[in-house]
């Protein structure tokens, strides 16, 4: 097999062929894997604004960092840029932080970020900035109120990179939002022809672009018995303490109809997390009244980002969650307090 790496954007001229500068590709097999970018809103052009790209060639620590946007990637850099040194100001239009979460979620990643002293605006619905020299003025709402700062951060959602490759060129189907469209086997609607990872919208994340891959490779070399409906969705937040999360939240469970039981146990009552002087956070379950089995948790505190994958296993392997809760675990860790959240159940409408 010739193996040819071409260097260069590529764009469609047809549903097999691509051109790379000045070379014309055909193939009866083509993957899409072009990502994604952030999202820039026009009112924000007139001013020097970065990225989650940009924010890490800076080589001098910003003063005061305002951040628009309140969700995953705008509170990681917030922390960590307010850990550096930087005055950090978060702006989010909504009420409350990463509104996918529940509300206690939100609330108690709110608190841990306002305990380090960085400022957070809710409802910020209408945002117009300005600047002055190396000044960039941000004003909220029609009171006016003003937040002046050093650097701007945009963290207000991803654009799928496929307006680059003329698709207009070919019979390939994307959405309202440039997400190419397709099927479980990450195939699209032209024969021979798959996308793959941030631009299918199928998921924004490195572990799902890489099960993507897996799929594809099921697809053409396997057994054909890997699905995108058969992954459960799990993710992190990786500010300090972190939180892991699989599955449905609480408010998606009701949502859909689902007979709910929540196990909750706070991480202060933890003895690994009180010795490691790490005691914020809370682990919460989402279970099945029905069938006894998971539909989603959450583990925000030490080590929730690795904690989470036990009960990812246990969905996949669509197993009652007693087998966790009448488990022996490894003392002292803070996974062995999993049990004891699931001892004593209680039904979402008695929270």
């Amino acid at each position: 097999m010739i193996k040819l790496r071409f260097l260069g954007e590529a764009n469609f001229i047809s549903n097999y062929e691509i051109k790379v500068d000045d070379c014309k590709i055909t193939a009866k097999q083509i993957f899409i894997n072009v990502g994604a970018r952030a999202i820039i809103p026009k009112e924000y052009l007139r001013v020097d604004y970065l990225t989650n790209v940009d924010i890490l060639q800076l080589t001098k620590l910003p003063e005061h960092l305002i951040i628009i946007g309140g969700s995953y990637i705008g509170l990681e850099f917030g922390q960590m840029f307010k850990r550096f040194g930087s005055k950090v100001t978060i702006i989010e239009s909504g009420d409350r932080l990463i509104s996918k979460e529940d509300e206690n979620v939100s609330k108690a990643i709110a608190e841990i970020l306002q305990e380090e002293q960085i400022a957070i605006e809710f409802n910020a619905k209408e945002v117009s900035v300005s600047q002055n020299d190396k000044l960039i003025s941000v004003k909220i709402n029609e009171t006016n109120k003003e937040i002046s700062g050093t650097h701007l951060l945009l963290a207000v959602g991803r654009l799928p990179n496929t307006d680059t490759l003329n698709l207009k060129n070919t019979s390939i189907i994307c959405d309202e939002k440039g997400y190419i469209t397709v099927d479980d086997y990450c195939k699209t609607n032209v024969e021979g022809v798959f996308a793959i990872g941030d631009c299918n919208g199928k998921g924004a994340f490195t572990h799902t672009s890489y099960n993507d891959f897996q799929i594809v490779e099921d697809y053409v070399l396997g057994a054909k018995k890997r699905k995108i409906s058969d992954r459960i969705i799990t993710y992190g937040l990786f500010i300090d303490p972190p939180l892991g999360r699989v599955g449905m939240t609480k408010g998606e469970a009701k949502e859909k109809g689902f007979s709910v039981l929540i196990g909750h146990r706070s991480m202060d009552k933890i003895g690994r997390a009180k010795e490691k002087g790490e005691t914020k956070g809370f682990m919460e379950a989402v279970i099945d009244a029905e069938t006894n089995q998971f539909l989603g948790a959450c583990v925000l505190g030490v080590g929730g980002d690795e904690i989470i994958s036990g009960i990812t296993n246990l969905i996949y392997a669509k197993q009652p969650y007693t087998v966790l809760r009448d488990a022996i675990h490894l003392h002292p860790t803070v996974s062995e307090l999993i049990p004891t959240m699931l001892e004593n159940l209680k039904s979402i409408t008695k929270e």
